[in-house]
């Protein structure tokens, strides 16, 4: 019955993204406000980036896990939010499908590669509280090298074995994805083949690659926690806890937008909200990540403030 009905409608050739086809009054505003944060968000990543690749003093595993984060959400920011701006531009925004599976492909890389190292920094936090007179010992360049080239591998690997099956689909008739971006339901919901093997493998797939992260995430913090209200002092347990509580709030904002967007049942009468909670971790954890990590950091603005005093006196020099 499936094959009967794919032969009467088209193959199609490209997907129209809906993105915020609502909100057509505020277009021209939703363009600026975009284009601003993607600025913003690689201006302030590539910034950390070369803070740490050029300063000694944060030649740490916590600023190494945190240069490839910010690594990872410039690529991150780049993959959903030039598509974004391009659609607000136009007034059919297409992509063709291979276009839109390779924006997908690239979306789920690099958020699962995010779970891994958002486990991995959370891991790295609870060494150096919990553990401080083993830390420099366990927490050595080969086990961040690993635990980075880990990350980075081990979703490259699970992120292609779903590109695998997804290839497979055959796409026709409507072709209007109701996101501003290739998410994979939205995809899914459009394919004319049969797309249960497809979900299935999906379902496998990201319980293997975003649950034991998050239950180390949350074991990391909560002995974490546990280890700080163990602090005779107030000023020690203020230093103890200003040193995970910027990871604590962008693995919250991460986790809890992505939760709540893929709990949500997919229909009308919730899309809306479900782009809102989208744009969280999406467009705005890119953000966030420099933001916290450089104005709440007060490594970061010393090493800020050596890199720009090196400039100033280069400029003098010449």
């Amino acid at each position: 019955m499936k094959e009967l009905e794919m032969r009467n409608e088209t193959i199609i050739t490209e997907f129209v993204l809906h993105g915020f086809g609502d909100l057509q009054q505020l277009q021209i505003l939703l363009f600026v406000v975009f284009l601003t944060i993607y600025i913003m968000t690689i201006a302030g990543n590539l910034l950390i980036v070369l803070l740490v690749v050029t300063d000694q003093h944060l030649h740490t595993p916590m600023y190494f896990f945190l240069g490839n984060l910010s690594c990872l959400e410039t690529c991150y920011s780049s993959t959903i939010l030039p598509r974004i701006l391009a659609g607000l531009l136009s007034e059919t925004p297409s992509v063709s499908v291979q276009g839109c599976i390779a924006q997908l492909w690239a979306f789920v890389f690099l958020a699962v590669t995010e779970c891994y190292l958002l486990a991995a920094m959370s891991y790295d936090r609870y060494l150096a509280i919990c553990r401080p007179l083993h830390y420099s010992t366990v927490m050595n360049f080969k086990v961040c090298l690993n635990l980075v080239a880990g990350s980075w591998i081990g979703s490259f690997v699970i992120d292609t074995i779903l590109l695998i099956f997804i290839l497979q689909l055959t796409f026709c008739g409507h072709n209007v994805i109701e996101h501003f971006f290739c998410d994979f339901i939205p995809m899914m919901n459009l394919a004319c083949s049969d797309a249960r093997q497809v979900k299935l493998v999906s379902a496998i797939l990201t319980s293997i690659s975003t649950l034991p992260p998050f239950i180390l995430t949350i074991a990391s913090y909560g002995f974490i926690i546990t280890a700080i209200l163990g602090i005779p002092s107030t000023r020690g347990r203020q230093k103890a806890f200003s040193t995970c509580s910027s990871h604590l709030t962008v693995v919250t904002i991460f986790y809890g937008s992505l939760t709540i967007v893929y709990l949500l049942q997919d229909n009308n009468e919730l899309r809306v909200l479900n782009k809102v909670f989208s744009v969280f971790y999406t467009i705005l954890t890119p953000l966030v990540n420099p933001l916290i990590y450089s104005l709440r950091n007060k490594e970061v603005r010393e090493a800020l403030r050596r890199v720009a005093s090196k400039c100033s006196m280069c400029k003098r020099i010449h």
